[in-house]
């Protein structure tokens, strides 16, 4: 019988002057020498109970008892066998590598021969030998969570902590991240995991399911997705728009979920008659065929189902119209830092009411592509077109036309919510009672009353993206660019959010999109593959999977496809 590490007993805690509970009564076992999931969506109390195991903050009710032991009145105890990695970790991004290391050793008491074993060994673990003397603040954002799983580990602790370390990670980042974790506890280590990708779910041997502070779920990934099975179908072969159909299926009773997966639509019903797929109009062609669960689904149903298929920022939208040139284009567009070149004669063209997507490890050269496409960075030479605007000459006039959503939400820390929605109309050119109307309309859609006295920065993070987004449609662009604009975010959220960009696309808006979640590229009409600054694949969904097919997976996902055509590139 497996022993139990962490004992967790009606615990409790409510923050002063918070409207609710952070936690209600939390009983579970963490057993010894597997991965826990702590799996929930923004908000959950993934977090808080992440601390409270740490012994970082004390429970309001209830007791938690690590090893036999109380964290918070035996943290001294405890110290060495506990290690916890938060969200934002500590490193110092104007230290090096090495120097990190060091920092951290001092911290632990980590002294002698065993301390340049230890770096010795991290290192090597982490695949950052070759980067010791590198700055913190020069790695890519996989490597940067490689280094702070390195610190962690600093002492031998027997308990790790960590908290959403696969956030802002790209695919393979991921999965490497996910092969050191599952050597630890080859090595006898336990680990909580926690995060908002319920992917990441199926992956561990135990999941705590937390939602608005209660536990839903306790137990193996397996069982709880068990509960959809039978329920869940792709209509593949249909005519027409994927988006058009999603949104018809998930106004009808019987659906529960949906998303869209390439030129295929993937459905969770509810326990009762499929739907017709004749009243979905699917054409003459399509054809409703099983597919396995996944946890997301079941997540889902415990739910009750998702946020449906309209978007109410869509609906408040004008239709936009175009001459019927490209309305996004980039020719031989290469920006070079010094000596180092971070895109490559970077060529590709966005239709008007497309979804084009720019996928590619971290550090392929996707967010300094987009930045110049946006006016914001000049390119050293090449063309960028938005609007038949040449951005060199006009980037002012390009400017007004589109709307930008920036990888760390281009919001102002110091403004509330209400002044930054009126910092970006009045920038966007919008005063006065058409302003007033803009403002509350966003405030409506995207349900920030409770919220405008408060500044972004306390802000829960699908309410800090829901404004992002609200400012960058305040002057209905024709063009939309998001960079990474889902990232940490839950399904929940991440549906809602493409249910809006769904809809944007419906009235003619043309969305270029990053991405590090696989399921969301599934949602482009076309995508380009980056690496090492240049496009090394594109074409649709379909086939770019079709392109990474191999007789031992011949019917490979996105994330596959991702993975397999980059590393046939060199990694």
């Amino acid at each position: 019988m497996a022993q139990t590490i962490v004992h967790l007993k009606d615990v409790r805690k409510v923050f002063p002057g918070a409207g609710r509970p952070a936690l209600t009564d939390i009983s579970a076992p963490v057993q010894a020498g597997v991965i826990t999931g702590l799996v929930g969506p923004d908000g959950a109390g993934k977090t808080t109970l992440m601390r409270l195991m740490a012994g970082l903050l004390a429970p309001s009710a209830g007791s938690i008892e690590v090893n036999g032991l109380d964290p918070v009145g035996k943290a001294a105890e405890l110290r060495e066998f506990i290690a916890y990695m938060p969200q934002k970790f500590g490193l110092y991004e104007d230290l090096s590598v090495q120097e990190n290391l060091e920092l951290h050793a001092d911290l632990r008491g980590v002294v002698g021969q065993e301390r340049q074993r230890a770096f010795k060994r991290l290192l090597a673990f982490a695949d950052l030998d070759r980067f010791a003397g590198r700055l913190a603040g020069k790695l890519s954002g996989g490597m940067k969570q490689k280094l702070g799983l390195a610190c962690a580990l600093l002492g031998r602790p027997r308990l790790l902590l960590l908290d959403e370390p696969g956030v802002g990670v790209d695919p393979i980042s991921r999965r490497e991240l996910w092969a050191m974790v599952h050597e630890l506890v080859g090595q006898g280590m336990t680990v909580v995991w926690s995060t908002a990708y319920l992917d990441e779910a199926e992956l561990c041997g135990e999941v705590l399911l937390l939602n608005d502070g209660r536990l839903l779920f306790g137990g193996r990934p397996a069982d709880l997705t068990d509960r959809v099975r039978g329920r869940c179908f792709q209509v593949r072969g249909l005519q027409g728009s994927s988006r058009q159909l999603l949104a018809r299926a998930l106004r009808r009773p019987e659906v529960l979920d949906g998303a869209i997966q390439g030129h295929s639509v993937r459905l969770v019903l509810r326990p009762r008659t499929p739907p017709d797929l004749r009243q979905l109009e699917a054409g003459d062609t399509a054809k409703l065929v099983p597919v396995q669960p996944r946890f997301e689904d079941a997540f889902i149903d415990v739910l009750g189902g998702g946020p449906g298929g309209d978007s109410a920022l869509a609906q408040r939208m004008h239709p936009t119209s175009g001459d019927g040139r490209s309305a996004v284009e980039a020719v031989e567009l290469t920006k070079r830092f010094g000596s180092f070149t971070a895109a490559d004669r970077v060529s590709f063209a966005v239709r008007r009411g497309e979804i084009f997507g720019l996928l590619g490890p971290n550090g392929a050269g996707k967010s300094t592509t987009f930045r110049m496409m946006c006016g914001l960075l000049r390119p050293t030479s090449g063309t960028a077109r938005v609007a038949g605007i040449d951005l060199k000459g006009s980037p002012s006039r390009a400017r007004q036309r589109l709307g930008y959503m920036a990888q760390k939400f281009s919001l102002y820390a110091g403004l509330t919510v209400a002044q930054n929605l009126n910092f970006f109309s009045g920038v966007y050119g919008l005063g006065g009672a058409p302003q007033e109307r803009v403002v509350a309309a966003q405030i409506e859609v995207f349900k920030l009353g409770p919220f405008l006295q408060s500044t972004p920065d306390t802000l829960p993070l699908g309410f800090k993206q829901r404004l992002a987004l609200a400012c960058a449609v305040m002057h209905e662009p024709d063009i939309l660019f998001l960079d990474e604009p889902t990232s940490g975010v839950d399904p929940v959220t991440r549906r809602e959010f493409w249910t809006h960009i769904n809809g944007l696309v419906e009235k003619g808006v043309t969305i270029m999109v990053t991405t590090h979640f696989m399921d969301e590229a599934e949602y482009c009409d076309r995508l380009a593959l980056m690496f090492g600054g240049q496009i090394i694949a594109a074409g649709t969904p379909d086939q770019l999977k079709e392109l990474a097919a191999a007789p031992d997976n011949p019917d490979p996902s996105m994330e596959d496809a991702f993975i397999a055509l980059v590393r046939r590139h060199g990694v």
